[in-house]
C-alpha cells in the first residue's frame, strides 16, 4: 500500500513528503493509522548521518501512537478500533536468550528497529512514524490504556519514557531509594516523574538555576545546581543511583562524587564525543559503579505504559505540525523546547 510520509532523500537534504510502500497485513500483522510521533534526538542524527550507516530515503521516528485499522488473521491480541503504541522495536530473532528473556533490545542476532534497519520490505529498510500509517507484527505492539486527551503526551513514552523506565526497575529505584537525574530534558524530566512516581526520593541536577520551580514542579524533592560547588560539596554520597540522560561529553566525576557507597551511575544519552575518564580512585573508595542501559523490552514497556496509565504519567510536550519538523529540529539543538516535540500526522 502507498503511504504518505516525510523522508530525507540524503543527509544534506531536509525532511519533505515523500510516498512509501508499507506491506499488505500478514497473518501475525496489525495496521496501525499513526495518530502521534514523538521526535526523538536520535531522529535527528540519524537524519544527518550523524551516527553513520543511515538508509535513505530516511523516514524517522519511533514514538508512535495510532489506532488499528486492519488485523491478520491469526492476531489475536489486538482488534480494529484498538489505541496502540509502537516503540524503539518492530522485530527482533526471537531465539536468543535475550529475547527470551523479554530482553529484545539486546538481542545476540540484532534486533530491527522501527527505522533504519534491513528488512525485506521495499525500500530494504524499515520506515518509521513520521508517516500516515505502519504495519508491525502483533508481538511488537503495544497496548495504550491512557485516556484519549493524554495520547499525544503519551508518544514519547514509547522511547525517552522506557529509556529511563528500565534502569529505574533494573536498579530498584523505589521507596527508601535516593534517585539522581542529570539533564533535565527529554529523557530527565521522564527519569523525574518515573523515579517520583515509583516512590524514590529525587534529585535533580541542572546548569540553570532559574529552572528550579519548573524542576520541583515535575516531581523532584531536591534540586541542585551543577555549577555551584557549594551545592555540589552539600549532595556528595547522598545518592543511591543517578541517571545521567546528557546527550554530550562532559565531566562525569563531580556526579560520582554524589553516589554513596555501592551507588551506580547510569549512562543512558549517547553523546557525540567519548566523555573524558573518570578518575578511578572514585570507583575504588566507595565501590561505585558506572553503567549503561539501552531502551527496554517490549514486556517492560508495556509494563511502564501501564504504569503511567494508573498513575496518570505523560511527557510535557508541544505539539507540531509535520511541516514544522525542521525548525523543531533546530530548536531541538538549542535545547529550545520543554520538553518533547510531537508530532500531529494528521497534518501530513
Amino acid at each position: 500500500m502507498t503511504v504518505k510520509a516525510y523522508a530525507a532523500e540524503a543527509a544534506d537534504q531536509p525532511l519533505g513528503p515523500h510516498a512509501i510502500e508499507r506491506r499488505e497485513a500478514g497473518p501475525d500483522d496489525v495496521v496501525i493509522e499513526i495518530a502521534f510521533c514523538g521526535v526523538c534526538h536520535s531522529d535527528l542524527h540519524t537524519v544527518r548521518g550523524e551516527w553513520g550507516g543511515t538508509l535513505y530515503p530516511c523516514v524517522p521516528g519511533h514514538e508512535i501512537v495510532g489506532t488499528v485499522s486492519a488485523v491478520g488473521s491469526a492476531v489475536t491480541r489486538f482488534a480494529p478500533g484498538d489505541t496502540v503504541g509502537v516503540g524503539c522495536i518492530v522485530d527482533s530473532c526471537r531465539t536468543c536468550s535475550a529475547c527470551g528473556e523479554g530482553l529484545e533490545q539486546f538481542c545476540a542476532n540484532g534486533m530491527t528497529g522501527t527505522y533504519n534497519s534491513p528488512t525485506p520490505d521495499a525500500p530494504g529498510h524499515t520506515l518509521g512514524g513520521y508517516s500516515e500509517r505502519i504495519v508491525v507484527d502483533q508481538a511488537y505492539v503495544l497496548a495504550i490504556r491512557h485516556p484519549k486527551e493524554q495520547l499525544a503526551a503519551v508518544a514519547p513514552l514509547l522511547c525517552a519514557g522506557i529509556t529511563t523506565w528500565s534502569p529505574l526497575r533494573h536498579w530498584q529505584a523505589g521507596p527508601g531509594k535516593r534517585v539522581g537525574v542529570v539533564g533535565i530534558g527529554g529523557l530527565g524530566h521522564m527519569a523525574v516523574k518515573l523515579a517520583r512516581a515509583l516512590g524514590a526520593e529525587v534529585t535533580a541536577f541542572t546548569t540553570n538555576p532559574a529552572k528550579r520551580d519548573t524542576i520541583l514542579a515535575l516531581g523532584a524533592h531536591h534540586v541542585v545546581v551543577s555549577t555551584d560547588k557549594a551545592e555540589m560539596k552539600a549532595a556528595r554520597e547522598t545518592l543511591d543511583l543517578i541517571i545521567n540522560t546528557v546527550s554530550h561529553s562532559h565531566d562525569l566525576d563531580p556526579y560520582l562524587l554524589t553516589l554513596t557507597r555501592d551507588g551506580t551511575m547510569v549512562m543512558v544519552g549517547g553523546p557525540e564525543r567519548p566523555h573524558p575518564m573518570p578518575t578511578l580512585f572514585h570507583f575504588l573508595m566507595r565501590r561505585r559503579s558506572l553503567a549503561g542501559s539501552l531502551i527496554g523490552g517490549i514486556a517492560e514497556t508495556q509494563e511502564m505504559l501501564d504504569f503511567c496509565a494508573e498513575h496518570g504519567v505523560v511527557s510535557d510536550i508541544e505539539l507540531i505540525r509535520m511541516e514544522e519538523i525542521e525548525g523543531a529540529y533546530q530548536r531541538m539543538l538549542r535545547s529550545d523546547v520543554r520538553y518533547r516535540f510531537v508530532i500531529d500526522n494528521s497534518t501530513l
